[in-house]
């Protein structure tokens, strides 16, 4: 089978799952090219790690399809697992092993494994080859686990929370000098995060999962683009929140309230006159707002 190199890296189209009576993911549709660092953004139980494990072919597709370099992980494991470097939240290294030992078990298992590189990762992380898994930091056991599913130089590196419970300096390391690395090397990276502000720092692309859903996709310049954070000045207190169609979120009290609402500022500034406000500011939206109110909207069923 051949897959062009401008066919999506990673393709699900109507995948849902459910657990019980929890429906985990409804009808996600998701196209995510090649090259580009992407960012799933949600809450923890957002549904995340089970899109991970779809992608993975850890899971089957109850409804819905997968396709990962143009094949279905589930039935054709060979021709995508191998293509996969993956840091899970847990990360799961054996305890019992020296780093120098996990490296040489690792490299049995990939071919194009690089030794060189493998060396050179270890040095930038500073990790102790000698040093048992047992007795490593949080974060020492991060960069030992983005080591090995970085030195085959994966076509696809997938992190599930890669900064989960570590410090700001080890969340820098692995967002911005690796992440970037390998994206600037034409490879693509899958990262999950429920922490959007490191989303908003290395991210190409996001998709942002509520509940299950995907309730809003793009390019992350594009998405920023189109939302904005309007702040209303009314003449008089109001009592309740102002009636303003149209918009994602209203938040304030008394004569001042803001707004996030997307591309839809001319309408909202016809409504603010008529309800008697002035906007007496309007600035381009952070990605956490824009969760919150997209979060919000859906939640309440404005969406």
């Amino acid at each position: 089978m051949n897959v062009s190199d401008t066919s999506p890296i990673i393709e699900t189209s109507g995948l849902s799952r459910k657990f019980g009576q929890k429906l985990a993911l409804n009808q996600v549709s998701l196209k995510i090219p090649r090259g580009r660092v992407f960012g799933l953004v949600g809450e923890n139980g957002a549904g995340k790690t089970t899109l991970i494990k779809h992608i993975l072919g850890v899971l089957k597709a109850e409804r819905g399809s997968v396709r990962v370099f143009g094949f279905d992980p589930v039935a054709d494991p060979v021709a995508v697992l191998g293509r996969i470097g993956y840091l899970s939240e847990n990360r799961d290294l054996p305890p019992w092993m020296r780093v120098d030992e996990l490296l040489r078990y690792t490299q049995a298992f990939y071919p194009k494994w690089d030794p060189a590189f493998a060396e050179e990762l270890r040095n930038q992380f500073g990790l102790d080859p000698a040093a048992k898994i047992k007795n490593l930091s949080r974060g020492e056991n991060a960069k030992a686990g983005l080591l090995i599913a970085l030195a085959f130089r994966p076509e696809l590196l997938l992190l599930d929370e890669p900064s989960s419970g570590l410090d700001p300096v080890v969340r820098r390391d692995i967002l911005e000098a690796i992440i970037r690395t390998v994206a600037e090397e034409g490879r693509t990276v899958f990262f999950s995060s429920h922490l959007l502000e490191e989303v908003e720092r290395v991210a190409d692309d996001i998709a942002i999962m509520f509940a299950g859903e995907i309730v809003l996709a793009g390019t992350l310049d594009d998405i920023k683009d189109n939302h904005h954070r309007l702040i209303l000045r009314f003449e008089s207190p109001q009592a309740s929140a102002p009636k303003i169609p149209g918009v994602l979120s209203l938040t304030g009290s008394g004569r001042e309230w803001t707004v996030i609402c997307n591309g839809s500022r001319a309408e909202v500034m016809a409504s603010v006159a008529r309800a008697g406000g002035k906007i007496m500011a309007d600035d381009t939206a952070s990605l956490d707002e824009i969760f919150i109110a997209r979060a919000g909207a859906k939640n309440t069923g404005k969406e």
